[in-house]
């Protein structure tokens, strides 16, 4: 969803409400410290309502980033700068208000880096807002590191106001077809199996993945290749400012991989779903029996949803494409 004339739903609104309440009448950030938590499942319209907010706010003064990027910003940042401090600065600059769309914790190396990256937005006062699938009493679920998020997830409460957007509808399934950005890809419905053939691309530090074809701005990877390798958001995030459109081929259901391997999908989906890039996906299964009966991965649901935009396609039509 993006910023628009649309009609919003009444949860929409309540959400719509609670944001416009952070800024004055010249679309500034109100001198209070307190931001604004957004959460709900996915398709609630959660960053249409954070994204129609920010176009509100005054020109000046803001940045808007989804999660994954900036965190992987601040990664090389806080490498090159040394410190947390120094990093945020370096990104943020000036800006009184932050928004960070799709904001999660999994793992508790980030986890103490968050930590860190949040204790310096609320010290020096900038109005955030977060968009998430989870409470904050949700993040970094995993029961053998929650305990140790748990004075973050305080600190969260303590100057965020929370507020759920979960309505009954996912608006991806109703989302009229684009022919650009992510939608603008196809979901193929068909057997596929993985080849070894293909080219090797850099990733940087002498690693390289494995892509089956590349056509000028576009790139088609076997899932195993790219999933089933140590890779991270980070590094789609470098091949995205190289290939404009991409094909995951041989995509098995989830429940028979690794859990790894299924993380790195919803990492990947939610990389090119923010670069609004078309994707398209070769799977035997539909999304929704692709991705069920999978323990213990976050964030699955938001991919199903998006994935679930986009349009079917049989392997009849597709031989006769």
């Amino acid at each position: 969803m993006t910023p628009g004339t649309v009609v919003l739903d009444p949860a929409q609104v309540a959400a719509a409400d609670a944001l416009a309440a952070l800024l004055d009448r010249h679309g500034r950030p109100r001198r209070r410290h307190r931001g604004v938590y957004l959460h709900g499942r996915p398709g609630r319209g959660k960053t249409m309502v954070m994204d129609r907010f920010f176009a509100s706010a005054a020109p000046e003064r803001k940045r808007r980033f989804h999660f994954h990027t900036f965190f992987a910003a601040l990664h090389t940042a806080a490498h090159t700068l040394g410190s947390i401090e120094r990093a945020v600065g370096d990104l943020l600059g000036d800006a009184d208000l932050v928004c960070f769309d799709e904001f999660h914790v999994h793992d508790i190396g980030d986890a103490m880096l968050i930590a860190r990256l949040l204790e310096t937005l609320f010290a020096e006062r900038r109005t955030l807002v977060v968009t998430s699938n989870y409470p904050p009493r949700e993040l970094l679920p995993n029961p053998l590191f929650h305990d140790r998020f748990v004075p973050t997830i305080e600190r969260i409460l303590a100057h965020l106001d929370v507020v759920t957007l979960d309505g009954p509808l996912d608006y991806r399934t109703i989302g009229a077809h684009r022919d650009s950005g992510f939608v603008a890809g196809r979901y193929v419905l068909a057997p596929d199996e993985p080849t070894d053939d293909g080219v090797d691309l850099d990733l940087g530090d002498g690693r390289t993945v494995r892509a089956r074809e590349v056509d000028g701005d576009a790139v088609t990877f076997d899932f195993a290749h790219l999933c089933g390798a140590p890779t991270s958001a980070a590094d789609y995030l470098r091949l995205t400012g190289r290939f404009r459109r991409w094909t995951v081929c041989a995509v098995p259901a989830l429940r028979a991989v690794p859990p790894d391997w299924a993380m790195r999908l919803v990492n990947l989906v939610d990389v090119l779903y923010d670069a609004d890039l078309p994707c398209t996906i070769h799977a035997p299964e539909p999304v929704t029996t692709l991705t069920a009966g999978v323990p213990a991965v976050p964030d699955l649901a938001r991919t199903a949803s998006r994935l679930g935009e986009l349009p079917l396609v049989g392997a009849a039509i597709v031989r006769g494409a």
